[in-house]
């Protein structure tokens, strides 16, 4: 008997309530002693997110925990359907919650990883056919869900969570779960989702506070240790690209606080990063002689209240939530962030950490202080990317041809991550420059508008079989989707090892990105549902006649000069598809 079907409480099928949209929910896990529960949350049936493990350090922060697990595990998956608006996975998000203050200090770790497996035991029985005897498939479909480490999730965990897929039986097991040590692509190695970030906040100085960071200086503070995925690879990314330009002058994370008006020292900060050390460790010799620069651990009272106030109080030109808690700025506390006279400790900021911030604390800082938000679905979409990419390697090559490419593989990774974290974080001040709204409100407005065309594209494609002309005509658009590398290698694999369904999803998520993204959201929103499919098929077809046209025009002899060629054939680019179209 597998350990998930004695911990199973109760399980729910979400797909038919319109209010959450999710599609399963597993809940109330235990084992020996009720020591976790835990909830996996989607919205499609191939769908993929982070599994988290949350321990509370005392009784009440578990009964909080407790109290609104469903919601964070719901609130990021949600948050995960809008960002993986560029990739075939749906939006997914599972949360262990660990009754760590009932457990012996010294078996905390074990227990952990006893809750893991556990958990992991437990999505499986629910989505390998007949994995446990006398369970009853309800839903009726095949289902393919693919985890990613977040909060606490060790490599050990990873190794495990895809050994124990391959015995269980699951389809490509090596695909179960991203970000392995070998064969995968570790976030924090080769800092993906900052990388992303730091596109985003270079998109937001210069069209916000008309700061070039390659060229002035700015001020920034973040949340999130130097030991940090997300965070440590920000500082080392911004010192990179910007040098002395870029001065951070707040840093706090779950050991203490540092904070300097003049910058804390950057060697500093590099040896931190590069030691994986928390913020705690930096040298106190190394901060100015400013009377407001400290560094406290989060041991002592001061310590622990400017820990818990310095993204409210340190003033800055950019905040960048790169780690914390959910809902940490929500409804109750916003005006924390403005100054006696309302004016905000930062005018941009960029959510490199999900739902770091809530949609009311977001629209509240809008409209009082003017505080430009990119919001998480866009500015750190770039991780769940590069989990799609080793989601699909997994399913096109042996380990063997996985490590012997793997640094080309990253290589077309990053230039891929960069090209469309541009392309949305241009698309967004675009329209929020041209049209009433805040930041979020485009952000989303961008999200929904691909989901839109992606779910009604592969709803299009549901009766389509893979030797059908119109699957064979969209085929090539899962190639755009590859890594130049994996394209290379394996692009003669996909019709036989990308499952029918994953196929479907591919094209249809590249194509309503690469519409939206070149037409903008009004295009999208103003179609109706019953064309949308229809139209987006027509648009790729014209897309294609104008490419030809283009080269055509550029290879023919003419009197014009280059620059006047050149500018005709990008207008042509630009607008060529949707003019040929003409129902748009």
């Amino acid at each position: 008997m597998h350990l998930a079907s004695e911990c199973i409480l109760q399980s729910w099928q979400l797909g038919e309530l319109d209010s959450l949209k999710a599609s399963h929910c597993l809940s109330e896990y235990s084992f020996h002693g009720r020591h976790f529960n835990g909830f996996h949350c989607r919205f499609r049936d191939i769908a993929r997110g982070g599994l988290r493990i949350v321990t509370p350090q005392n009784s009440d922060q578990h009964a909080l925990e407790s109290s609104r697990q469903f919601d964070e595990a719901y609130g990021l998956s949600y948050a995960q359907q809008l960002k993986n608006k560029d990739i075939p996975e749906g939006g997914a998000k599972a949360v262990i919650l660990v009754n760590s203050p009932s457990i012996e200090p010294n078996k905390r770790f074990f227990a952990m990883r006893k809750c893991v497996k556990a958990m992991t035991d437990a999505i499986l029985d629910l989505t390998v056919k007949d994995s446990v005897q006398g369970l009853v498939d309800l839903y009726g479909k095949d289902e393919l869900i693919y985890l990613g480490p977040d909060e606490q999730v060790i490599p050990f965990d990873i190794d495990w969570i895809c050994h124990r897929a391959a015995q269980r039986g699951y389809p490509i097991p090596a695909a179960f779960m991203s970000s392995k040590q070998g064969a995968g692509f570790n976030h924090k190695q080769y800092g993906v989702t900052s990388e992303g970030v730091v596109v985003y906040l270079d998109v937001a100085l210069n069209r916000v506070l008309g700061i070039d960071p390659y060229k002035s200086p700015f001020t920034i503070k973040i949340t999130g240790g130097p030991d940090g995925d997300v965070a440590g690879n920000l500082i080392k990314i911004l010192f990179r690209e910007y040098g002395s330009n870029c001065r951070v002058v707040g840093v706090a994370d779950g050991f203490g606080v540092a904070e300097d008006p003049e910058g804390l020292d950057a060697t500093e900060l590099l040896r931190l990063v590069h030691e994986s050390l928390p913020i705690t460790s930096f040298d106190a010799s190394k901060l100015s002689a400013s009377k407001d620069a400290v560094l406290l651990p989060a041991t002592t009272e001061e310590g622990a209240v400017r820990r818990n106030t310095m993204h409210f109080r340190v003033k800055s030109d950019i905040f960048v939530p790169a780690g914390g808690r959910p809902n940490t700025i929500h409804s109750d506390n916003w005006r924390q962030f403005l100054d006696s006279e309302g004016v905000p400790s930062s005018e941009l900021i960029v959510e490199g950490a999900n739902i770091f911030t809530t949609p009311e604390a977001r629209e509240l800082l809008f409209k009082h202080a003017n505080v430009k938000i990119v919001k998480d679905s866009s500015a750190n979409k770039c991780g769940v990317i590069t989990s799609s990419c080793e989601v699909a390697a997994s399913m096109l090559l042996s380990k063997e041809e996985f490590l012997s490419a793997k640094e080309e593989l990253v290589a077309d990774i990053l230039v891929r991550l960069k090209h469309l974290a541009r392309l949305e974080a241009e698309l967004l001040f675009k329209e929020y420059q041209h049209y009433p709204g805040n930041l979020p409100h485009f952000s989303e407005r961008i999200s929904n508008a691909i989901n839109k065309v992606t779910d009604a594209i592969t709803h299009h494609l549901q009766e389509v079989n893979p030797d059908d002309a119109l699957f064979i005509e969209l085929l090539p658009l899962i190639k755009e989707n590859l890594p130049k590398k994996l394209a290379e290698i394996a692009w003669d694999r996909v019709k036989s090892r990308f499952p029918v369904q994953y196929q479907r999803n591919a094209i249809a998520s590249t194509l309503a990105s690469k519409l939206v993204y070149h037409e903008g959201i009004h295009l999208v929103e103003s179609q109706p549902e019953q064309k949308v499919a229809e139209r987006a098929v027509q648009y790729y077809r014209e897309t294609q006649e104008v490419s030809k046209l283009v080269n055509a025009f550029e290879t023919a002899e003419s009197a014009l000069p280059h620059e006047t060629k050149l500018l005709i054939a990008d207008l042509l680019r630009r607008g060529g598809p949707r003019t040929k179209l003409g129902i748009f």
